[in-house]
């Protein structure tokens, strides 16, 4: 009597897993390492993006919070026949009179062109405006002064001026010597200081300011402010703005422009994710050549190790084994790649943010996105050779040793 005997087949366990889906990878470490480089570009593209974007409007809304929401500006908006209109001259002091206003200040378009000689062509201004300026502006744009000093009541009826940002940038001026000059209104003018990026006010950096005396006595300046930059108790903005117009110009209100820059800063840091798409789609592109390397990879892999297959299943293991081993090897190969990417990544936006001096952030859904998508891509590129090789009939195999 002959009994049959069943083996039952042996389980693959986790460790015996990883050592058996790593053996491809670590006897062929120079290609496994340019296969998972597609994935690791891919990943890093998709962190670096979602870092950066996150880091800039972290930076930005920090900046906002410190410089405050409420500041309001009133401009000279457009007539009934579409000229533009002019504020009255009393425009800044009405203004103050309205309750919970707590600072006014001024500036005053001027057709003066400035130059760093008299031989620069008229026609090379640079994009650069001269404005008449009050000597309360700093306070009220939450700027300050970077080199040098700004307008006093002295210097406010003489032919001295300060430059913006951009505008001293342009001039290739980076710092204040005694007798520091620029050719203004065709006639020199001392500069006295220079002054930091405005961020919430950003047409002051491309300004040169003069003092409203000085811009009637040497410039032919007619006194009408075309801005007014107005600060308000924080909880009366939308009180202080809902008057604003009618204020400033009684006669003719809605030829005033009323805005409150901080929500348009706000709405800017909220836009700049509408540029991510076109970086995504880029680093989408990445991943999906990653893909066909691991895919190509794994096939080869398949091809090269055939006899490896068929020992394999004539000791004993199943087709399942087979194709959890290369199904594992594959997703390895991707993770890898995955892990390589999310350390890139967040290491360009750690470096950028830091230069621009911005909160290093780096959102959860970047890193664990980048590496679920990893995972998953390596999962389906290497399907199909896992179950190419789990299909392979030990005698066949053998028949390539």
């Amino acid at each position: 009597m002959t009994l049959a005997i069943t083996l039952a087949p042996g389980r693959l366990r986790p460790g015996d897993l990883a050592r058996v889906a790593s053996a491809g990878l670590r006897t062929r470490r120079l290609r496994a390492a340019l296969s998972s480089l597609g994935i690791a570009i891919g990943v890093a593209a998709v962190v670096a993006v979602l870092g950066l974007s996150a880091s800039s409007q972290a930076g930005l809304l920090a900046e906002i919070d410190r410089l405050g929401t409420n500041l309001l500006t009133v401009t000279n908006g457009q007539s009934f026949f579409g000229q533009t209109a002019e504020l009255p001259t009393a425009a800044p002091g009405m203004i103050s009179r309205i309750g919970p206003v707590t600072r006014v200040a001024a500036t005053g378009a001027t057709s003066a062109s400035v130059y760093r000689s008299p031989l620069i062509p008229s026609v090379q201004t640079g994009g650069l405006s001269v404005d008449a300026a009050s000597l309360e502006l700093l306070a009220a744009v939450g700027t300050t002064v970077a080199e040098g000093r700004f307008l006093n009541a002295a210097t406010q009826r003489e032919a001295v001026c300060v430059l913006g940002a951009v505008a001293a940038q342009t001039l290739g001026i980076d710092r204040i010597v005694p007798g520091e000059r620029v050719w203004l209104g065709n006639q020199w003018f001392y500069v006295a200081g220079i002054l930091r990026s405005a961020v919430l006010t950003p047409e002051i950096d491309t300004e040169v300011l003069v003092g409203f005396p000085a811009a009637a006595t040497y410039l032919g300046f007619d006194g009408h402010p075309s801005t007014v930059y107005v600060r308000t108790r924080t909880d009366e903005v939308t009180a202080v703005d809902g008057v604003l117009a009618a204020t400033a110009n009684p006669e003719a209100p809605n030829q005033v422009d009323v805005s409150q820059p901080s929500s348009a800063l706000s709405a800017r840091a909220e836009a700049q994710s509408a540029l991510n798409g076109l970086f995504l789609g880029l680093g989408a592109v990445a991943l999906l050549v990653g893909a066909v390397g691991v895919a190509n990879i794994m096939v080869i892999s398949v091809l090269e190790r055939r006899s490896e297959i068929g020992l394999r299943r004539a000791l004993g293991a199943t087709r399942g084994h087979i194709r959890i081993q290369f199904l594992a090897e594959a997703v390895l190969l991707a993770g890898i790649g995955g892990v390589v990417g999310i350390a890139a990544g967040a290491l360009a936006t750690a470096v950028y943010a830091t230069t621009k001096h911005w909160a290093v952030v780096v959102p959860p859904l970047a890193w664990g996105g980048g590496f679920a998508a990893a995972l998953v891509i390596g999962a389906v590129s290497g399907l199909l050779p896992a179950l190419r090789a789990a299909r392979l009939s030990p005698t066949d195999a053998l028949r390539t040793v």
